[in-house]
């Protein structure tokens, strides 16, 4: 009989509703506990969540107090799904406790914050991840498989994202909600595409005239990557008509060919050769858990002797540096070092 595993979760909005829900999706973890400063919105997701997954009733404890519901569910995984400014303080808890946690990005609010969770979770020997759950897409594994296959090592790459969500919320209240909410996934997928560390960075963060968020909701960016790289991000969140998917639209350039992707269907590659272009396609691997569903899996995976995930704090930290010099790179109007070190 396979290991069931206690699971808490620390936020009830809608992305710690959704995490709640996949926990209670999965035969060998249980969703044992439920925490939320606010303890009326933490009872009425348990509620909702008890109806629409069948769970038995009265099996869900529901605290506003981490500490308090740590003691009494002694769960064996921590999700935290809280506000940004909360991870410090619920990851730094419950690696204290030796208990392993998967959080939402970012890691923190500053890389002195993030290298102390390095630190805890190397000092006392238990897993942190962050999820990234966007690289838990298959087109875009076929996209780095076809990037892998066959164009080498590329040095130029770029990403174009424009939507205009109105979220409502503290997304329209935050200083840098492009890059520090979403333009982090883009950061964190070309430094994976390319296989390298970021170096440097200069960004402009801006707004149009007709723009609803009291931050900067557009933003190009251009980081410097190891080896002599190049990754270009332009995006905005207030960009309405044509607009692109949520993945964005990629180019991946080496001098073999390029490979694309417009961040919904399968990606292609034109690879230069010597009796002329060819074309490939690529292959999503429709089998593949996507989504925080991904993430939750290779972290369980993690604990059961697989390989570290993906999102693993010592890499993810890279992630969080690249993001926090896009802003100062912005604020300063000059060109910043990536330090995470």
């Amino acid at each position: 009989m396979s290991l069931v595993r206690k699971v808490l979760v620390v936020g009830a909005g809608g992305m710690g509703r959704r995490w709640a829900d996949a926990v209670a999706g999965r035969e060998d973890l249980v969703l044992a506990a439920w925490v939320d400063t606010a303890r009326d919105v933490a009872e009425a997701a348990a509620a909702e969540l008890s109806v629409a997954r069948r769970l038995p009733p009265g099996g869900l404890l529901v605290e506003d107090d981490l500490e308090r519901a740590l003691d009494a569910a002694s769960p064996d995984i921590v999700v935290d799904v809280t506000v940004p400014e909360a991870h410090l303080a619920v990851t730094l808890s419950c690696l204290e406790r030796g208990i392993p946690v998967l959080g939402e990005k970012p890691m923190a609010t500053a890389i002195d914050d993030a290298r102390r969770l390095v630190e805890a979770s190397e000092r006392t020997g238990t897993l942190f991840a962050v999820s990234q759950s966007r690289r838990y897409n298959a087109e875009l594994v076929a996209l780095r498989r076809l990037v892998e296959e066959h164009l080498g090592h590329p040095e130029l790459v770029s990403c174009w994202f424009y939507r205009a969500p109105h979220f409502g919320g503290f997304r329209e209240d935050m200083p840098s909600p492009l890059v520090v909410d979403m333009a982090i996934h883009a950061f964190d997928v070309a430094r994976w595409l390319l296989g390298s560390d970021p170096v440097a960075v200069y960004c402009d963060e801006h707004s149009p005239s007709w723009s609803w968020y009291k931050g900067a909701a557009s933003a190009t960016a251009v980081f410097e990557m190891s080896g002599g790289a190049r990754f270009s991000y332009a995006g905005s969140w207030c960009a309405p008509g044509l607009e692109t998917s949520w993945e964005g639209s990629w180019r991946v350039t080496s001098g073999a060919g390029t490979a694309s992707w417009d961040g919904s269907s399968a990606p292609k590659a034109e690879i230069v050769t010597g009796r002329g272009p060819a074309r490939v396609v690529g292959e999503p691997d429709r089998s593949m858990a996507s989504g925080i569903d991904g993430a939750l899996a290779e972290f369980v995976g993690a604990l059961d002797g697989g390989p570290p995930p993906m999102g693993e704090c010592h890499d993810n930290i890279k992630t969080l540096a690249m993001t926090l010099a896009a802003v100062e790179s912005a604020a300063t109007g000059t060109r910043v070092a990536v330090r995470w070190r």
